[in-house]
């Protein structure tokens, strides 16, 4: 099997030459269960891409083996965030100053890559100079495999919502 190499992007410009190459990845780990998605969320997760990528702390990492095997980006949560907003949590614990918490948006890991150990990978680098005291993220309940790793990389469990497009799923809220 081909080394994996990681690259780093924390520029705009450059994270949206990269959209190429992560579009069609997305697309395959995400068609197949527990998520069914289809063009409509394609089309919803370049769209929110387009605005991630200029976000303050903006960090997008590409596994490549050759081809492209995987990705991860997040930012970090400004002051006006609303990410914890139906959760039910303390204000004092949900106050964010634009440095206080990364949050990872994505990791894609292609199906023939997987139980390999590159979401850690993946996870890990992302994180590296993220420069926050915590960090959190959404995932789907019905992926198990994805709560599995979280969970073991020391992540708990803050709560269960569901966004507000319509017919949108439940997510699970995580922190560590």
């Amino acid at each position: 099997m081909e080394k994996t190499e990681f690259e780093t992007f924390t520029d705009p410009d450059a994270a949206a030459q990269a959209l190429d190459e992560i579009a069609p990845l997305y697309e395959q780990v995400f068609a197949e269960p527990p998520y069914f998605e289809g063009p409509r969320d394609l089309a919803g997760f370049l769209e929110g891409y387009e605005s991630f990528r200029t976000m303050p702390g903006f960090r997008l990492v590409l596994a490549r083996a050759g081809a492209l095997v995987g990705f991860a980006f997040g930012v970090l949560l400004q002051s006006d965030s609303r990410w914890w907003n139906g959760l039910g949590l303390d204000e004092n614990f949900t106050r964010e100053d634009g440095h206080r918490t990364f949050v990872i948006r994505e990791i894609a890991v292609a199906p023939d890559r997987r139980r390999q150990g590159l979401g850690r990978a993946l996870h890990a680098a992302v994180l590296e100079g993220a420069q926050a005291e915590r960090v959190t993220l959404a995932v789907r309940p019905e992926a198990q495999a994805a709560m599995k790793m979280y969970e073991a990389l020391g992540y708990r469990e803050l709560g269960d919502k569901t966004p507000a497009w319509e017919g949108a799923p439940v997510y699970r809220y995580m922190i560590r």
